[in-house]
């Protein structure tokens, strides 16, 4: 520990280098030219209102550009503005993020969304402060938002933008530091232009995407710091960026039941608190079950099969824990007979078609989910 805090807080000629002074002289001008000669026409670029930038932002953590695309789209024709965003049910508003992940970002827009129709006339407020302090919005956020929306010079510091400086400068320290990246801030603002700067935050990120990629080879040979980026010079770019070794993921066990008669699938709704919150999910038992047990739990449902069909295995990655699962598609004759007593409180029971509509179900269990509509199809061609 001692030694890390030396890091963080001694000099580091040898892997800082170039300096904030030498920064401003170097990456601004070759980044801008690079980015207007070639930047990606993205729906959020083209029309950067302060709604959209902040959805999209909000949208592209964790997830990819062209995967976030279509759910831009589709979650805008729902909820074209703050006012709709703020009145929506929660139930809708899972199921337009459905499949994204990390279901508490939809939740805090929400939040976010109420508190500026009530303090700020339902206006997005151009103040960086005063963005820091909406739910769900950290410095990264709050950065991009003040700079592409309202063209104040704020920088938007991520791990893409830590990355690919880190690479620039041969610099050695650990960039899931929350020192570093305050320093990393506080070097941008001394560096970013005022007349550009939601350009040079997105040029930054474009970088970071398209060149500089975190996996696999940087594209070094159209970089417009190929001339004086440090790694490149002495080929270590493999080496950056640095990162503490993160612990384990913990790996969860769990057999998951698909369960339907003729016309309706069961489904839990998980609690409000915790992973998942408020999703719904299919009925699912601890560990790795065989069939015999669980003919057992659905006869202590009340159930009795007819046909019980082992499912092929899945796997979940989430940040801190994997989900290993198996599953079994159950039909029986009739769902009524789950609707009463105490182990039914849970359930509901929904069409196939209300799974895409109404329910929102997390992407941890698509595998199973398309085994619901392969039912259905069968169903309807006998």
């Amino acid at each position: 520990m001692k030694n890390k805090e030396t890091a963080d807080t001694e000099p580091m000629a040898d892997t800082q280098t170039p300096a904030a002074e030498e920064l401003t002289d170097r990456i601004v001008e070759p980044l801008l030219a690079w980015y207007d000669r070639g930047r990606r026409i993205l729906p959020w670029r083209e029309e950067p209102t302060p709604y959209h930038v902040w959805l999209s932002e909000i949208m592209l953590q964790q997830t990819r550009v062209e995967a976030v695309k279509p759910y831009y789209d589709r979650f805008l024709q729902a909820l074209p503005d703050v006012e709709s965003l703020a009145h929506v049910e929660e139930e809708r508003l899972l199921k337009l993020w459905e499949g994204l992940g990390y279901y508490n970002r939809a939740r805090n827009l929400k939040k976010a969304a109420q508190t500026v129709m009530e303090e700020y006339g339902g206006r997005m407020p151009g103040e960086y402060e005063a963005l820091l302090s909406l739910s769900g919005i950290g410095s990264y956020t709050a950065g991009a938002i003040a700079s592409i929306a309202f063209g104040k010079a704020y920088p938007a510091v991520d791990g893409n933008v830590l990355r690919i400086l880190s690479r620039l400068r041969a610099d050695g320290r650990d960039i899931l530091d929350a020192k570093v990246k305050k320093a990393v801030e506080a070097e941008l603002i001394c560096v970013i232009p005022k007349d550009r700067p939601g350009d040079f935050n997105q040029a930054l990120m474009e970088l970071g995407a398209t060149v500089c990629i975190p996996n696999g080879a940087p594209k070094c040979g159209i970089c417009p710091w190929e001339a004086f980026c440090r790694a490149r010079q002495e080929g270590r770019m493999a080496e950056f960026p640095k990162k503490a070794k993160k612990k384990p993921r913990s790996i969860e066990e769990r057999t998951i039941l698909v369960i339907q008669d003729a016309e309706r699938i069961a489904l839990c709704k998980r609690p409000n608190r915790g992973l998942l919150a408020g999703m719904y999910e299919f009925p699912s038992l601890e560990g790795h079950c065989k069939e015999r047990q669980v003919a057992s739990y659905l006869k202590e449902l009340g159930l009795s099969p007819i046909r019980i069909r082992e499912l092929p295995p899945a796997k979940h990655i989430f940040t801190h824990k994997e989900w290993h699962m198996i599953g079994y598609l159950v039909r029986v004759d009739e769902l009524a007979g789950m609707e009463t007593g105490e182990m039914a409180q849970p359930f509901v029971f929904v069409e196939p078609e209300e799974t895409r509509t109404a329910y929102p179900i997390p992407s941890a269990f698509a595998a199973y989910a398309g085994q619901v509509e392969i039912g259905r199809k069968n169903k309807k061609s006998r």
